[in-house]
């Protein structure tokens, strides 16, 4: 007797319709294999000194081993730079694709070594390494090996720097006279602060500020995202700049009344904060006197607006340190330079490299700044 084996209708056309739908599927299957890493190629030197004055120079020429994806692919190279040879914090110098070469100019050299924390005028080894990856979003990566050089950079100033303009603020509506800057975080550069004293004398329009970036210039500038009209003052929200995130200029920054306020901005992302500060039993010292082994003694001034900031204008400072003391004697000192906090006995401010400077301080909140004029 036969085995008969009954299939329902509703099986059939299940089926037929797999069988129709695995003829219909045309797509193809793009497979690569585990990828072999390229291989850099050690460097004919050892040692790299950096010229500051011919910086569009080549420096170095890098050559690498193609990496292997199994497939004829297009691959992207990012040719990376660290401080140490584990690549702790790598930076990626330069990208480019379908190549095993790059020559890199002197000015591209210094400043991936800043980038990586290398500091100015001291010999110190740099790590290179290659990633490749394939793709628009740099998938499937792999790593070459490391080599290693010493270099020696000149100055690199990676930092951008941000004033007060505006009715509320110590320079009205002049985008050159004396505008006081935001002080940067010292550990996160993206980071600014500026506490001290806002003027609201009245009307919707009174009490207003912008950021700019350069002194005597309205652009680039910072504000609200909100158009001007609309701008009523808030502690938080968000910021616009032109040309940073638009082609118009735009809203302004204000405070409701009258008052000492903390100013916080951050141009990462692209937020801002303006809280009110206390200032009560806040007093100044009667002078202030920025000295140390980077300079002669040179009296700072006060701000006729508030008497709480104080500044010293194109100071010269050469390699050394600087503190900010009192008429009293009081020591105030950091240990970051450029940008940091004081405190009293803090120790003194390094200065890295030789330049004339504008030299601000805060004391309600010990805040400093080291602006250079010429780097």
């Amino acid at each position: 007797m036969k085995n008969i084996k009954r299939f329902s209708a509703i099986t059939i056309i299940g089926i037929l319709l797999l069988v129709f739908n695995s003829c219909d599927d045309t797509s193809e299957v793009f497979t690569i294999s585990t990828p072999s890493a390229p291989v850099l190629a050690e460097l004919g030197f050892t040692d790299l000194e950096l010229d500051a004055v011919n910086t569009g120079n080549p420096a170095v020429t890098l050559n690498w081993n193609e990496a292997n994806y199994g497939q004829q692919v297009s691959i992207n190279y990012a040719i990376q730079f660290a401080s140490d040879n584990a690549f702790t914090s790598p930076v990626t110098a330069a990208t480019i694709t379908g190549k095993t070469a790059i020559t890199l100019s002197v000015n591209e050299i210094n400043a991936a070594a800043g980038n990586a924390g290398l500091n100015p005028f001291e010999w110190k080894t740099l790590y290179a390494r290659i990633v490749s990856s394939i793709g628009s979003q740099n998938s499937e990566k792999a790593i070459s090996n490391a080599i290693e050089f010493n270099v020696y950079p000149y100055f690199n100033y990676v930092f951008n720097d941000y004033y007060l303009v505006g009715g509320g603020v110590a320079p009205g509506w002049n985008n050159n006279s004396n505008n006081p800057p935001l002080f940067r975080d010292a550990s996160d550069s993206n980071a600014y602060y500026y506490t001290g004293f806002f003027n609201k004398p009245g009307g919707y329009d009174e009490g207003r500020f912008k950021i700019l970036e350069t002194i005597g210039l309205w652009q680039p500038q910072w504000g609200v995202t909100e158009s001007e009209g609309s701008d009523d003052p808030k502690t938080s929200g968000s910021i616009a700049g032109n040309p940073g995130t638009q082609s118009n200029d735009p809203g302004r920054f204000g405070v409701p009344t009258t008052g000492y306020y903390t100013f916080m901005i951050n141009f990462a992302s692209k937020t801002y904060t303006l809280v009110p500060y206390n200032a009560t039993g806040k007093t100044s010292p009667a002078s202030l006197t920025v000295k140390g082994t980077s300079t002669a003694d040179v009296t700072m001034a006060a701000l006729a607006f508030d008497g709480h900031i104080w500044y010293a204008k194109n100071v010269r400072l050469t390699p050394g340190n600087i503190e900010f003391v009192t008429g009293a004697g009081a020591n105030w000192g950091g240990s970051t330079s450029f940008s940091g906090v004081a405190t009293e006995n803090g120790g003194a401010v390094p200065v890295i490299v030789e330049d004339d400077y504008d030299v601000w301080f805060n004391d309600l909140t010990g805040r400093y700044i080291l602006i250079p004029l010429n780097l």
